[in-house]
């Protein structure tokens, strides 16, 4: 499988706006199932963190005040990915800051976003849940360190990703993978996904 590169940001909040910015961005390089580069940084977009939040991440507000500007991170993070595919856990939720932060830098994503939750529904349907702490766990994968910091998940979205990349050529007999590949999985209905996984057999 081609390089991919793995996203996760922790944020204010849920939605983007004025109100609500990324805190923190972290982006691990995977390639043939081996993290081989990493980026990571605080970003201070002048937004205060809700103290819930704080309890949540450990990003506090005078972090973020000695942190560098949202703007040269975001500048400074494209560059770092380029056009690699990209992945994300919940990815919906990753993609709308990652296209809300380019956007205040002049920049469009040119790439499309994989899930690896909504894979994950797909390829471990007898996990006991799809959280990424709780699939990683289940399938005994490194433990990354703590849960909502940005590289923490970033690694652990990584090393799933090469997990379920895995079960796609060991279990169902997948050889050439692709993100394109990925990104069509996610689609496809849970109950089915066998039935197509088979028209992809020995591709």
């Amino acid at each position: 499988m081609e390089r991919i590169a793995v996203i996760d940001f922790e944020t204010t909040g849920i939605t983007p706006s004025s109100y609500c910015r990324a805190t923190e961005i972290a982006v691990v390089i995977l390639e043939r199932g081996q993290i081989v580069d990493r980026y990571q940084s605080l970003m201070n977009a002048g937004v205060r963190v809700p103290g819930f939040i704080e309890q949540l991440t450990g990003i506090s507000n005078a972090m973020l005040r000695s942190a560098p500007p949202a703007e040269r991170v975001m500048n400074e993070v494209n560059e770092f990915v380029g056009t690699t595919p990209l992945m994300a856990h919940n990815a919906a939720f990753d993609q709308k800051f990652w296209d809300y932060e380019l956007g205040l830098i002049r920049r469009t994503r040119l790439q499309k976003f994989a899930c690896s939750l909504l894979l994950a529904r797909r390829l471990m349907p007898t996990a006991p849940n799809h959280k990424l702490g709780t699939l990683n766990a289940f399938a005994q994968l490194p433990h990354t360190g703590k849960a909502h910091r940005a590289m923490a998940d970033a690694e652990m979205a990584a090393n799933l990703t090469a997990h379920l990349a895995q079960q796609l050529r060991g279990t169902h007999g997948l050889r050439e993978l692709s993100h394109e590949l990925l990104c069509t999985l996610q689609k496809v209905p849970a109950a089915k996904i066998n039935e197509h996984l088979k028209k992809h057999r020995g591709f």
